[in-house]
């Protein structure tokens, strides 16, 4: 959306771009101008130089003339755009006009000096033509945005017609009838919503429409089992407190995503949202380092007092049950020594000011970066303190003991079991009402099978749920850690010459939107892998070594292989996601040979170790490889294909994850025997005979359910917008 409602229609009041189809319009038309006007310094021009000059001018002039007669047609068919599409069109073909002329051949003079061609007199006139083509075309473009956030609100107004209708049903023949209908229009509304989130510049609000929709695409199958449920059993309460809270769930969905395609917020009073202590330390700091270009454009009063604001928000830290002893203390003692840093700084501040310094002195520079370092050590421990605890919330979750002993107890009819299950339950997470009731349901209906499937599609939701968070929380930590969670771009695909001699008669297949959503689980699970794998390799001290390198291209290609579970990312067909596997297959072999490198150094106990994981590895790489390179016909056997080639890479991660700490840890103890020792001698000869243990669990599988976001069809209208609308 390129305006806010709340806009008017005035040229000249400045209109923001806020989609990226609009913008991508908008260059070629900016860089043809430009070039007319860079031009403009150089007044005297060959005929070669005017002839393209002229031919610029005209390309323009005639483009517009295309684009003009588009939004002309738009201003028919929507009556509500007319007047103002049709102003928009007369300034643009205006424009248009004036600079052809501008550019025109026949308007240009000889020198009287040396003959040349004397061309754009009116540099002026030039400028002028060019800003108000330029304006009037970004009008007509956002009068044009305007028609597809209609077309997301009548495709909205129709689901929240429908879903009443759905509501409301008392028959299994009526409820199978309007759902079907609800289906489609929820596909429409997917599609169009989908395509405005990949639109929209702004990334906050792409992750909050991002958000509406994974909300909606869950419900939807939720509200089928609970609305069968509640007509199975009509006169069970809690059936009929479980589909009221999905109907609600729906509901708050679809206004959100409109909220975000119309702006609502900014043409009302914005909505407060609540403060964070992170953002809190992030406007003090600003505060603090802005002394440094003004002393006096705040008082030191207001930074003390901006400060004890902070140390207040910091009480929902030190005040937690699930807060350590030690992590409140470490955080009360950055609180004082933040205290004591800032009163150096404020005392430091009212001294320059008494002498009318025109900037920050040099005790004020030493304060402001003692200042700086006390708050960056409390953002650290209030950041420990939070990962802590969604960490361990997040453990006792994936455990699934409380959620598997809920079903369980509902399948029994243990109505009292079930009651003190969902009290744990409650007790972390009060959004479980509607797991609850599903699970109160089937203990009032232990036969029911209905009731048995709607509280399997409601764990089956909360443990994507789960999943999701850990990935997010993963994300996040990885962010302030400075890793940023982005992944290097490993650019693998085809190229002439090199592994796609199997390709060439290959056809590409792209997966429909349904494939792809069964995708999604497993995509996740290799994004968590693939994020292990990048933690395991930070912790060597060689970053060279070979096995570490070779590791590193492995977690990024399964990064791409995971990107493409989205729909996202450089792997856009399946045959670019089978040649990223056969590449990574290479790899995973070229690692083998580094380890069986390293495995030389190693005593029989420990060679053996190494040996037996680098066996599974090298099958598991072959596997991969034989796998990708065998063309197959058909989406079906596609679609297995892609299944088959995600399933081998987390395997060749998962030994990788067992033997990566394995390897760095007798490196490390080596490396100390040899410093201390003195001696280049072979490591066999110093080793103490022990046989390392395998820890349980170092075959990190991540028993975890993926999010089940489903990756609709990614398009954009690009530089023919206005023709696709």
């Amino acid at each position: 959306m390129a305006s806010s409602p709340c806009g008017n229609g005035n040229f000249d009041s400045g209109l923001e771009i806020k989609t990226r189809s609009v913008e991508q319009t908008l260059i070629p038309l900016v860089s043809q101008i430009t070039t007319l006007i860079n031009h403009k310094d150089k007044p005297k021009k060959s005929e070669r130089t005017l002839a393209a000059i002229h031919r610029v001018g005209q390309a323009v002039s005639v483009a517009v003339g295309r684009f003009v007669a588009v939004g002309e047609a738009i201003a028919t068919e929507n009556q509500e755009l007319k007047d103002e599409m049709g102003q928009a069109c007369f300034e643009a073909r205006r424009a248009g006009d004036a600079i052809a002329q501008l550019t025109d051949v026949a308007s240009a003079l000889p020198s009287q000096a040396d003959g040349r061609v004397t061309v754009f007199s009116d540099r002026t006139g030039m400028v002028k033509a060019a800003r108000l083509l330029l304006s009037s075309v970004t009008k007509v473009l956002v009068l044009a945005d305007r028609i597809v956030i209609k077309q997301i609100i009548t495709s909205r107004n129709k689901v929240l017609v429908t879903l009443d209708h759905l509501e409301r049903v008392s028959t299994f023949q009526e409820f199978v009838q309007i759902f079907s209908q609800f289906g489609n229009e929820m596909v429409e509304f997917a599609h169009l919503t989908g395509d405005r989130q990949n639109d929209l510049k702004d990334e906050k609000k792409k992750a909050r429409m991002a958000a509406a929709r994974a909300v909606l695409e869950k419900c939807t199958m939720m509200l089928l089992t609970a609305s069968k449920t509640c007509l199975r059993h009509p006169d069970c309460e809690s059936a009929r407190i479980n589909k009221d809270g999905v109907f609600h769930r729906m509901r708050c969905a679809l206004e959100q995503v409109i909220d975000i395609v119309t702006e609502a917020r900014s043409c009302g009073e914005n909505q407060l949202l609540p403060a964070s202590i992170y953002n809190g330390i992030k406007d003090f700091k600003s505060s603090v380092e802005c002394l440094r270009e003004n002393l006096y454009s705040s008082s030191p009063q207001s930074m003390g007092s901006q400060l004890e604001a902070l140390v207040e928000r910091t009480e929902d830290f030190t005040d937690s049950a699930y807060t350590s002893h030690e992590q409140r203390q470490a955080i009360l003692s950055v609180c004082q020594l933040a205290r004591q840093d800032t009163q150096q700084l404020m005392n430091a501040w009212i001294e320059a000011q008494s002498v009318h310094a025109k900037e920050a002195t040099e005790d004020m520079e030493v304060a402001i970066l003692k200042t700086c370092q006390s708050i960056g050590d409390l953002r650290r421990e209030v950041h420990k303190v939070a990962v802590g605890r969604a960490t361990d919330l997040l453990k006792v979750h994936g455990e699934q003991l409380p959620l598997r002993a809920l079903k369980t107890a509902g399948a029994e009819g243990n109505l009292e079991a079930v009651a003190e299950y969902s009290r744990k339950l409650t007790e972390q997470k009060e959004q479980l009402v509607e797991i609850i009731s599903a699970a109160q349901t089937l203990a009032l209906h232990p036969s029911s099978k209905i009731a048995k499937e709607n509280l399997e599609v409601f764990c089956e939701a909360w443990e994507s749920q789960l999943c999701d968070m850990a990935l997010l929380l993963r994300e996040i930590n990885d962010v302030f850690e400075g890793r940023r969670g982005d992944k290097r771009p490993y650019l693998s695909l085809p190229r002439p010459g090199k592994l796609s001699a199997n390709l060439k008669t290959a056809k590409a297949v792209k997966l429909d939107a349904e494939e792809q959503t069964s995708m999604a689980k497993l995509g996740l699970e290799l994004r968590l892998l693939s994020s292990d794998l990048d933690t395991e390799v930070e912790k060597w001290e060689a970053q060279e070594h070979d096995i570490v390198r070779q590791s590193q291209s492995l977690a990024s290609m399964a990064y791409n292989m995971y990107l493409f579970t989205r729909g996202e990312g450089l792997l856009k067909t399946t045959l670019d996601l089978f040649h990223q596997a056969e590449v990574l297959s290479e790899e995973g072999l070229q690692l083998c040979s580094a380890l069986r490198t390293f495995s030389t150094q190693l005593v029989d106990e420990e060679k053996s170790v190494v040996m037996t994981e680098l066996e599974k590895l090298v099958a598991l790489c072959q596997q991969l490889q034989m796998g990708a390179k065998t063309p197959v016909q058909g989406k079906t056997a596609t679609f297995q294909k892609v299944d088959s080639s995600i399933q081998t890479t987390k395997g060749i991660l998962a030994v990788v994850l067992y033997l990566l700490p394995f390897c760095n840890k007798l490196s490390k103890k080596y490396k100390s025997e040899r410093s201390s020792l003195g001696s280049p001698q072979d490591w066999r000869e110093r080793q103490d005979a022990s046989t390392p243990v395998r820890e349980e669990g170092a075959l990190n599988s991540k028993n975890s359910n993926g999010f089940g976001l489903k990756s609709l069809e990614q398009h954009m209208a690009g530089l023919n917008l206005l023709e696709s609308k």
